[in-house]
């Protein structure tokens, strides 16, 4: 085997589902990761991870029984409601769904648990990246916020929307989509909230309207996570006080004016405070000429407004790249070559796939486009899946 040890930027899902398959094939690797420890923030809330894609990489990474083992049964159901709280339609989990549900903590978990000691270097946030030698060399150096450099034959970034690998490759940077999503939380609903509980059911909630929409789901427990869509500008957000709980709470609520009070407790009875998640993008069709040495996956290559692929789709790329690596151990370039024509088209195709269900979502007809393109077998679009 002659593949360079790989550096990867990034201890996400698609950097470390990389980093196993790698393992697998004995090629080593090294993540490098800003995050001063695993345990160092809340990892995000439930991942659908389906079977055309997320499954596929955790197959290449012979982690699916463990993967098995982490499953929320029930939660495969599905509920669409108007505003005033009638349902549209309410899918059960038969159980024969392709799209079981996970804690994205916990699926993070189990990558790290199947890497050797030490593959993971925590608390190395990277400054910049640099070409060393000529160009075609394919040589870098990677800098760290300590002042730390390491120099790598191999570099690839899953370092997610802002990328510091990405700039090596593409002057391409993430647009603000016109729409954010506020997060908050229920906690023991089933107790102290029922009604929130009862109008949620046993999986996902989808209450949507035209420019904004109530996302929720049900974790572990009597957890309900939400994810409050608007379609505003940036300048409409930076003049909400998110420093002041109550106020920003208040203010998102009057958005929601007039909408049944069962789902509007999903939004008043939060048990924390509400946390902005601004929607970026990169241009659909994002890509770049093959440069020697270095390449992307995940976010850092085909950013996309949140539709519940973004993490299988970094998982998949991560994947296929370290297939690609181990079927080429001689010529890392041809492996690189190879995973990208590949992984080009499928970005592509996610991100029109996003801009259609964010439309069906949230257009002038919604939420009844949503639920007409159900009858048309359009993919069903997912909770949002924002982790950071």
């Amino acid at each position: 085997m002659t593949t360079p040890p790989v550096t990867i930027i990034g201890a996400g899902l698609g950097g470390l589902t990389l980093a196993r398959v790698l393992h697998v094939h004995g090629i080593p690797s090294v993540v490098y990761e800003a995050e001063p420890s695993p345990a160092a923030r809340a990892q995000g809330g439930m991942l659908d991870i389906h079977d055309y894609n997320g499954q596929l990489a955790l197959q290449t990474a012979g982690l699916m029984d463990e993967f098995r083992g982490i499953v929320l049964e029930g939660r495969q159901a599905m509920r669409v409601l108007d505003r005033d709280g009638t349902v549209l339609r309410d899918e059960p989990d038969d159980g024969t769904g392709g799209r079981p549900e996970v804690q994205r903590g916990e699926l993070r978990q189990i990558l790290l648990d199947s890497l050797p000691a030490g593959t993971v270097r925590w608390g190395r946030k990277v400054s910049g990246t640099r070409v060393l030698g000529a160009p075609g060399e394919g040589r870098h150096e990677v800098a760290f916020t300590d002042g730390s450099t390491i120099a790598t034959s191999l570099l690839v970034g899953a370092d997610g929307a802002w990328s510091r690998v990405r700039p090596l490759l593409s002057a391409a940077v993430p647009e603000y989509a016109g729409r954010a999503s506020v997060e908050t939380y229920v906690f023991d609903a089933g107790t102290r909230h029922p009604a929130a509980a009862e109008v949620v059911g046993a999986g996902s909630l989808f209450a949507l309207a035209p420019g904004k929409g109530i996302q929720a789901h049900r974790e572990q427990g009597g957890t309900l996570h939400m994810y409050l869509a608007l379609s505003r500008p940036l300048d409409w957000f930076g003049a909400v006080d998110f420093t002041d709980a109550a106020a920003a709470t208040a203010r998102i609520a009057r958005e929601f004016d007039g909408w049944a009070p069962e789902l509007t407790a999903l939004i008043t009875d939060s048990d924390t405070a509400p946390v902005l998640r601004l929607h970026h993008t990169l241009p659909t069709g994002h890509r770049w000429d093959r440069a020697p040495g270095v390449t992307l996956l995940g976010d850092a290559a085909h950013l996309t407004a949140p539709n519940g692929e973004g993490a299988n789709l970094a998982m998949l790329d991560g994947a296929e790249l370290g297939q690609a690596l181990a079927a080429h151990p001689d010529d890392v370039e041809a492996a690189l070559t190879a995973y990208e024509q590949a992984m080009f088209p499928r970005g592509a195709e996610t991100a029109a796939d996003a801009a259609r269900i964010h439309e069906l979502m949230f257009g002038d007809d919604a939420p009844h486009s949503l639920v007409a393109a159900f009858t048309g077998h359009e993919r069903r679009p997912m909770v949002s899946e924002t982790a950071s």
